[in-house]
């Protein structure tokens, strides 16, 4: 997934990028508005957009862009340093998704930004060939496809036999293919809540999963220190 930081400190930038791009995700930036608006804007899954900037507000950028059919609906996480409840407001009565306060925890921005494009994955037009999912509720990646129904996979037309938990698993990853999950977040997106396993279990399901789908098992990444994602 592209997220596009828009904020006039360089500094701010660089260290949104560097920890965004650790969790897996493609990071462009710009220091100001006016640069963020001659970008492909409806390539992009989110936007972290500071308010306070040169001649253009990201309160005017925002405004401009769900005024657009093209960008309405990408996701905006407003970055600011102004204080109260109107500012907040305001942003939130604009469109936006979220809002983060100066000075930035990379901790709260990386769990933030996680929140946001979970609520926003099933609205945002996918790009490439990442998963789409038909109007017969199917998931259809390549060589791959998931029916939501059947709860069936097939690979290259031939139906694998796969668990309960390998089938949520690859629903849950081509669902939200680019984004890094924990352990943790696996084991509480895919698996019953009301059982108690260990995070390697995670481990040992991926590592069955990725032998059953075959070419496509190369995909499913290792993020070392953070967990597991899929990728093109």
């Amino acid at each position: 997934m592209r997220i596009l930081i828009v904020d006039d400190e360089q500094d701010i930038c660089e260290i949104l990028q560097y920890n965004l791009e650790t969790e897996g995700f493609e990071v462009v930036t710009a220091n100001s508005a006016e640069e963020a608006l001659l970008l492909p804007l409806n390539e992009f899954s989110l936007i972290l957009l500071d308010v306070m900037m040169g001649e253009m507000s990201g309160f005017q950028m925002a405004r401009q862009l769900k005024d657009s059919p093209v960008t309405a609906q990408i996701p905006i996480i407003f970055i600011t340093a102004l204080d109260g409840e109107d500012n907040l407001v305001k942003g939130l009565n604009i469109g936006a998704d979220d809002y983060i306060a100066k000075p930035l925890s990379m901790k709260e921005v990386k769990a933030r930004v996680r929140a946001v494009l979970r609520r926003t994955a099933k609205a945002l037009p996918q790009q490439g060939a990442t998963p789409i999912t038909t109007s017969d509720n199917r998931i259809c990646y390549e060589g791959i496809t998931l029916d939501l129904n059947a709860k069936t996979v097939t690979l290259d037309g031939e139906e694998l036999i796969c668990t309960k938990l390998e089938f949520e698993l690859l629903s849950f990853f081509l669902q939200h293919a680019g984004m890094v999950f924990s352990r943790e977040e696996l084991l509480k997106y895919c698996w019953p809540q009301d059982v108690l396993v260990l995070g390697r279990t995670v481990d040992v399901n991926i590592t069955r999963l990725r032998k059953k789908i075959g070419r496509y098992g190369k995909q499913i990444k290792t993020r070392v220190g953070y967990g597991y994602y899929f990728t093109e």
